[in-house]
């Protein structure tokens, strides 16, 4: 899969951009805040319908405008299709594929992009949510109707905990909930979709995991990687949670509300769910959060990223996905950066940005761009790998 031309119109900090793409590797360079992941953001967000910078789609749309739009043409072997995106501050999105309106989260079947960017390392040092939030890109570029599945889940899990928030308010008893009974079946019946799927991604990463680990640490440190369920009977952002035993997930997520519904009651919160639920990743059997070194954090946060890249390039039709690599390379030392630049060599797309050009290992240095201000300036000079930017 490759991008051959990138337009935006009021995103981020382009008033309007034309971007053209190749094959093999295309390098942004630019000063910080000039732009350069704007474009990369652009890109990723096709794919994955979220920004791996901020939560919310505002932040996206210049300031004093209402939508931002992005649109790409793809090339999928010898078949072309574009993608438009309207971007709004408030509102749904809009999308269409070569010039049909479908349903913005409907993306994903044509675009697949993973990233990596300095923000990963909340992956490794953040709370659960940001592990979470990596299992359910993934998830979406995997399986597109999972974004639905998704939404419809945090829905009702907020309808569910107002209608707990009142009961406390109103000093009800749980014999008075007459109500809860059906929010539970619903969270229980797309909350299972999402904790089943979340597994089976856990289980496939393993293998993906372990190979790009010892290629870019160039050592076997075991990694792992598996959930922790609230269903378990303990709470994963609280306790030491091991993974639920093997049985139905309908049975055991509802045996866990049940149990947990007086202190539901009592909190005002829903207690049990693929929400409160943990992505542990280890290295030599101990937890990565609290016991691995700074360059093990991030030799896994980046295996995750190239695991994901080749999983989704098993089993993509539409040829590799399109691997992002953000302001990454000025991170590792120089051995890592080799081990990388090795490891994404043969992807069909490639898009880097740096600061400094030459952090980037000469085997990436095709496709040069220097962006400035908000503005695409074109290929860089004849020797731009001297300079200092």
């Amino acid at each position: 899969m490759i991008v051959e031309h990138l337009s935006l119109v009021d995103f981020r900090n382009y008033a309007e951009a034309e971007l053209d793409l190749r094959p093999g590797t295309n390098l942004l360079v630019g000063r910080n805040g000039q732009g350069k992941t704007n474009l990369a953001e652009a890109v990723a967000y096709l794919a994955t319908l979220g920004s791996h910078r901020v939560t919310s789609d505002a932040p996206l749309v210049r300031d004093g405008k209402d939508a931002a739009f992005v649109r790409a043409r793809l090339a999928h072997g010898s078949r072309t299709v574009t993608l438009e995106l309207q971007i709004n501050k408030q509102g749904s999105n809009k999308a269409r594929v070569s010039g049909n309106p479908v349903r913005a989260n409907e993306l994903p079947r044509y675009a697949q992009a993973v990233l990596f960017a300095p923000e990963d390392l909340q992956i490794v040092r953040g709370d659960p949510s940001a592990r979470r939030r990596f299992a359910d890109q993934l998830l979406v570029q995997r399986t597109p109707r999972m974004a639905s599945i998704i939404a419809d889940y945090d829905r009702t899990l907020k309808q569910r905990t107002t209608l707990l928030k009142s009961a406390r308010a109103r000093g009800m008893k749980i014999e008075q909930l007459t109500t809860l009974e059906v929010w539970d079946d619903k969270l229980i019946a797309l909350g299972s979709q999402i904790i089943d799927a979340r597994v089976r991604l856990a289980q496939d990463l393993e293998e993906p995991l372990a190979r790009a680990y010892a290629a870019i640490a160039g050592e076997d440190h075991e990694p792992g990687v598996a959930w922790a369920l609230s269903i378990g009977g303990t709470d994963p952002e609280e306790d030491e949670a091991s993974e639920v035993a093997a049985g139905d997930t309908s049975d055991q997520f509802r045996a866990a509300l049940l149990a947990k519904r007086a202190q539901e009651l009592e909190r005002g919160l829903t207690l049990v769910g693929p929400h409160r639920d943990d992505l542990v990743l280890r290295l030599r059997g101990l937890p990565v959060k609290g016991y691995a070194s700074h360059g093990e954090g991030w030799s896994i946060v980046l295996s995750l990223r190239l695991a994901s890249a080749e999983l989704l390039r098993q089993e993509s039709p539409g040829g590799d996905p399109i691997l992002i690599l953000d302001d990454v390379f000025a991170e590792l030392d120089a051995a890592r950066r080799a081990r990388l630049a090795g490891v994404v060599a043969d992807y069909e797309q490639v898009i880097v940005t740096a600061a400094v050009a030459r952090d980037i290992p000469e085997s990436l240095r095709g496709g040069a761009v220097r962006i400035e201000s908000g503005r695409i300036l074109g290929p860089l000079a004849e020797h731009p790998f001297e300079e200092s930017s």
